[in-house]
Formats: structure tokens, sequence, C-alpha cells
């Protein structure tokens, strides 16, 4: 399988830089099973689309404010986007002119907050420790949220000194139920939920559950290989606790279905089914890649965003309905003028028939 084959064109004016407002305001393409219509729905619709007994499986991680920028010595920029963490101790991504050399101490902006590079690992990450300025009177942890700028995509354009967009963008590049910080970047199908369609969802009989994907490296780093085999992600760190493994078997007694809101839900819920044969209790790091041909039983739909050509998420929807199914969408959404990626509209498909 060619990684040329998931290659797209997309109108840049179509990259949405800023999120609708309300969250359940976006756009919602809907695709039946069966192949048939397409339906141009808004977001805050979802009850309408979904039947009493269907359970609704979430993301839960919470997005660290994990970019930080600093100057050198020698006067250069350093930005550093911090991937995991322990303590002081931690695995980033940096940018630099020149590299950074073992040992060096980079003042990072804000004027009490300092990392010293250690070493540079074989996947490339540098090993940083986090230090507190001379006279600082706060903590490590205070210091480290109050610098610390929201990791957006690329595509996503803010300037690194005081884009007063910033500011929203710490409440909005988070979903409304983020209750366990770790990812660097937003589980973005999750952005669209307001607590009033929460509410109206369980309402009409639609239940919610929760698992945790820290979403890093993995998800966000480019295919570089031109056959999509090849492709290897980076570990995740995920979880799937005990209540909601007894609410998915219970959803499936029942004869609902499982839904999965977005594609990090979706790798915990196959991760899980792969580990036990089922939806069992599961926590555990995942490298798992899913792409056309892989079997894909874990959950009956998928709430997912418009993603990025050539990427391992834009593979896992077509390992949900086919590429063919998935590129007849894709061109209709962009003839339609839905917007495109993080801050973007949404798409609810189900495997076909």
């Amino acid at each position: 399988m060619q990684l040329a084959d998931y290659q797209f064109e997309l109108p840049p004016e179509l990259i949405a830089q800023e999120p609708v407002e309300p969250r359940d305001a976006a756009r919602l393409l809907l695709a039946p099973p069966d192949g048939g219509a397409v339906e141009h729905r808004v977001f805050r619709e979802l009850p309408e689309l979904l039947r009493e007994g269907d359970l609704l499986v979430m993301n839960d991680t919470r997005v660290e404010p994990a970019r930080f920028y600093g100057r050198r010595a020698t006067g250069g920029r350093v930005e550093l986007l911090l991937l995991q963490r322990e303590g002081a101790r931690a695995r980033a991504l940096t940018r630099s002119r020149r590299s950074l050399r073992p040992g060096e101490l980079v003042p990072l902006d804000g004027g009490t907050l300092l990392a010293r590079f250690l070493a540079r690992g074989e996947d490339g990450a540098a090993e940083v420790e986090l230090e507190l300025a001379p006279g600082a009177s706060s903590t490590l942890e205070e210091e480290l949220r109050r610098t610390g700028h929201v990791p957006l995509p690329p595509y996503i354009h803010r300037g690194e000194d005081g884009d007063p967009r910033e500011t929203s963008d710490r409440e909005r590049y988070q979903t409304v139920y983020a209750r366990s910080p770790g990812s660097v970047a937003a589980p973005t199908a999750g952005l669209h939920f307001t607590p009033e369609l929460l509410e109206r969802l369980r309402q009409r009989g639609v239940a919610s559950a929760f698992v945790t994907l820290h979403v890093g490296r993995g998800t966000f780093e480019p295919m570089r290989t031109e056959r999509v085999e090849e492709h290897r992600m980076h570990a995740e760190w995920g979880e799937l606790s005990a209540e909601t493994a007894e609410r998915i078997a219970a959803t499936r007694a029942s004869g609902g279905r499982v839904i999965a809101v977005g594609t990090t839900s979706a790798r915990v819920l196959e991760s899980a089914r792969r580990a036990s044969g089922a939806a069992r209790p599961w926590s555990g790091w995942t490298e798992l890649f899913l792409k056309p041909g892989d079997e894909v039983a874990a959950f009956d739909g998928l709430i997912t965003n418009f993603h990025l050509p050539q990427s391992t998420l834009l593979l896992l929807v077509a390992a949900l309905i086919g590429r063919e199914r998935l590129f007849e969408l894709y061109r209709l959404a962009i003839e339609r003028g839905y917007r495109f990626y993080s801050y973007g509209d949404a798409m609810l498909v189900w495997p076909p028939r």
C-alpha cells in the first residue's frame, strides 16, 4: 500500500484557524453505512442521529501547556515541546538554529525556568532537566503552567510572543470533559461537545463512557515511509477502565452501538480488544497503527474531524470505511466548504454493511 495513494489537495482557506462558537455549532457530515446519500447537519443535532441505548466513548485526556521558548547565551532562539515528563526530567522535541550541546543551560521565556540539555536519544528527542531560576518564589509545577504555551498544531498560526488568541486557546483547545493531564495535542473530535449537548444526549438515552489516551508524538508524527506498512508509531499511554469496559459490555448485550469519539478513543478500544479479545480493562503503551486491511471490531461508528493528507489519522478512518468511501466524503466536504483539521468540522461515519 503506497502512502501517495492517501494524498489530496486542500484549499488553504479551509484549514480552520479558530474554532466556531459555540462549540456545537460546527458542521457535521453524516455518512450512512449503506453508502447512501450524505447528510449535512450541525453537531448539536447529534442526539437526533443516535439511538437510545447507544454509547459514546470519549478520551478524557487533558492537554498540558507543553511548548516553551527560550534564548541561548549566543542569542539564538530555542523551542521545546515536552513529550513526557517525570518531575524535573523530560523528553522533548527541540528546535534551534544550531544543535544544543550536552550540559547547555537555556533560560526560558518568563524568567523563572531553565532547561538543561542532557543528551539526544536515538529517536531524535532530547533529554532535558528543568530547573527554577535562582530567587524563584513559586514551584516548578506552577511555573510550567504559567509560562507554557498551548502546543497547537503548526497549521494553526499563532505568534509565539503574546498572540492574544493564546488566552482563549488555553480553554478552547481542550474538551469540556478533560480531566487526566498528559497530552501534547487535543483529541479534537471531542472539542465539539458542550455540557448542554452531553445532557441532551443523556436525556435521549445515549450514554457516555471515558477512556484515556495521552496524545504524544505517535499521533502527530508525519509518515516518512513510501509503503504504509513500514511506518512505525511512537508509543502512547492509554487506559480503558473497568467501569468503561462494563458499560461497553452492557451496550453490546442490549443491542446498542459503541461510537468512538475521535481516533484516539478508537485506538484505545482496539488496543484493548487486541490485548484480550474483548473490551476488558486494559492499560499500557500502545503502538497500534490502524490502516486499510486491518480488522476494526471494537466499535461500531466513529466521530472524527477531517485529517491531514498522508497521516495515520486519515489511514485509521480508511481502515473503517475504505479508501474509496473516504475520498468520496473528503471531496464532498471540500466542495461544500467544510472546515478542516483540529479547529474544523466533524463527520460521523459507519463501516459499510
